[in-house]
């Protein structure tokens, strides 16, 4: 790990105006500190967030979308999965951070920092091997190396990294949007889908975040596929462990038919990877096993692996079809 100098505003206007090029946030520094060590980063100064606040769960009833779960960035991972209206009203956002990491990690992990954590790709990791998201134009050995736990949608020749956190899956599936504020107390807002970005030609830029920009909330809205929701991750143990695919799945269920339908993947794609035609699919459907089934089958749908990744195109039709099943069989429905 290099030295750097440590900076500790008080306010997130504060925090952003200080930010120069080079410099990073820390939040938890859950991944941050990993990636200095391994000298993968070496920021010239760290931006302490410690100050600034971000640090409020609520449920605000007063927003144009309706009742509505405003996530501080900086609340932390185990304080958004055990809160009472989370668990009621947005169950796989809940589930969704109980399957990540360990009970330690999040302690200290940040809703804004999962949102951003990095690639667990082994080759970008691994200062020893070329990575075009490190170093554009150096290669991308994952293509023809160990590609296992990569991506089956949204990579390409430069890059086929996953995106690794499970928060923001569910918050994909539902809807969700992120304030980002900049200096001068100037904020902006996006949907989620467009606060991420596909490797594409330019594989190191993988956010919308503007030079200076941090997270300051995530807004989800309410539902009737929200409440009715949950996510299933399939790793290979038990615990800490990154999703080789993950779900996150809602259904409106009413008068004997689904009304409406979210479904979105994880450990599958540089971001979170929403499943539009397996929820056309399943609209206006009965919650019967041929519907079901039929609209699962369409998971795997425009995907392509690289080798040593493609069970996951299997994987991603069954853990759809056991997320929709699971909703489906649950007494309260």
């Amino acid at each position: 790990m290099q030295t750097f100098a440590l900076v500790r505003p008080d306010s997130v206007s504060l925090a952003s105006e200080a930010w120069r090029d080079g410099d990073a946030f820390l939040a938890g520094g859950t991944d941050l500190l990993q990636l200095m060590k391994n000298n993968v980063v070496a920021p010239r100064r760290v931006i302490d967030l410690d100050r600034v606040g971000l640090c409020d769960i609520a449920v605000d009833r007063d927003t144009p979308a309706g009742e509505t779960l405003v996530l501080g960035a900086r609340c932390s991972m185990a304080e958004v999965a055990e809160h009472r209206a989370v668990r009621t009203g947005w169950p796989a956002i809940s589930q969704a951070l109980l399957a990540s990491a360990s009970p330690q990690v999040r302690n200290m992990g940040t809703v804004g920092g999962n949102l951003l954590q990095r690639t667990r790709c082994g080759y970008f990791r691994d200062t020893g091997f070329a990575c075009n998201k490190r170093q554009p134009g150096s290669g991308c050995p994952a293509l023809r190396g160990d590609n296992r736990e990569l991506a089956i949608f949204g990579g390409g020749a430069h890059c086929i990294a996953t995106h690794p956190s499970d928060l923001p899956v569910a918050l994909m599936a539902l809807d969700a949007e992120v304030t980002l504020a900049a200096s001068g107390g100037g904020t902006r807002r996006l949907k989620l889908a467009e606060f991420y970005r596909l490797p594409g030609d330019t594989p190191q830029i993988e956010t919308a975040l503007r030079p200076g920009e941090l997270i300051v909330k995530v807004d989800v809205p309410a539902s009737p596929f929200a409440r009715q929701s949950c996510y299933l991750k399939i790793r290979d143990r038990a615990s800490f462990a990154f999703a080789l695919v993950s779900a996150a799945v809602g259904l409106d269920l009413a008068g004997g038919i689904i009304r409406d339908a979210r479904v979105a993947l994880g450990g599958v794609a540089p971001m979170p990877w929403r499943l539009p035609r397996v929820e056309a699919a399943l609209r206006g459907q009965p919650p019967d096993s041929a519907a079901l089934e039929a609209a699962a089958a369409q998971a795997g749908d425009g995907a392509a692996g690289a080798g040593g990744n493609d069970f996951k195109i299997e994987l991603a039709r069954r853990v759809v079809l056991r997320g929709l099943q699971t909703l489906v069989d649950r007494e309260d429905l």
